[in-house]
């Protein structure tokens, strides 16, 4: 019986989105965005974050970005995953390079036990130009969280199971005892992956972790 199921989020809880590129979109930097992410993401995150949230974000108003948070779209069947996990007794965490306010609703609406994102601070209303970034982009980041949780937990990693859609989770996946990929836009991921789930309903996941 698997004792630790580490979810991605945008994409695997929430439907399809990347939440950094909807967040430009909201402020209006979306073509600088692209630009930035493209150069910098997987190259230098430090000079993105500064680029970004100290250059282009600083001093914005922070209630569309709250509305961003709160818009979101659960994907189909996130409610009955997270009921059955319950019955299991089973320990469930986040693990995302999204926003730790959209990981913080997800803990409230079902009750996830540990949470990993990177914040954007907000003070006094406003986009402080303050980031805390401990997933960054993912990858290594992703795996060593994974590591560190499980050692804290007393969970052996065999019998971690992690649920990912993007190439940031690969490094996660070679970790842990079960790995899925799930609603996958990433043949590389794929191609990692214990198992495959080409769906947009979450409850399809249960089968490989029963």
């Amino acid at each position: 019986m698997y004792k630790l199921i580490c979810f991605d989020m945008d994409g695997v809880i929430f439907k399809d989105i990347n939440f950094w590129m909807e967040l430009h979109k909201v402020f209006g930097t979306l073509e600088e965005g692209k630009k930035l992410t493209e150069k910098y993401l997987h190259s230098d995150y430090n000079k993105l974050v500064e680029e970004v949230v100290v250059k282009l974000w600083k001093g914005r108003d922070a209630k569309p970005y709250y509305e961003l948070v709160n818009s979101l779209e659960y994907i189909h069947g996130v409610d009955t995953v997270f009921r059955e996990l319950k019955k299991k007794d089973v320990i469930t965490a986040i693990i995302s390079a999204s926003s730790i306010d959209v990981a913080r609703r997800v803990q409230r609406d079902y009750g996830i036990d540990h949470i990993y994102a990177n914040e954007l601070i907000i003070a006094n209303g406003k986009v402080s130009g303050e980031f805390i970034w401990p997933i960054g982009a993912g990858k290594e980041k992703k795996a060593e969280i994974v590591r560190h949780l499980a050692s804290d937990l007393g969970v052996n990693l065999k019998d971690v199971v992690y649920i990912g859609d993007s190439d940031a989770d690969i490094e996660a996946f070679k970790i842990v005892g079960r790995s899925i990929a799930f609603n996958a836009f990433s043949d590389n991921l794929k191609k990692a992956a214990d198992f495959v789930v080409d769906t947009d309903n979450l409850v399809d996941i249960l089968k490989f972790i029963d």
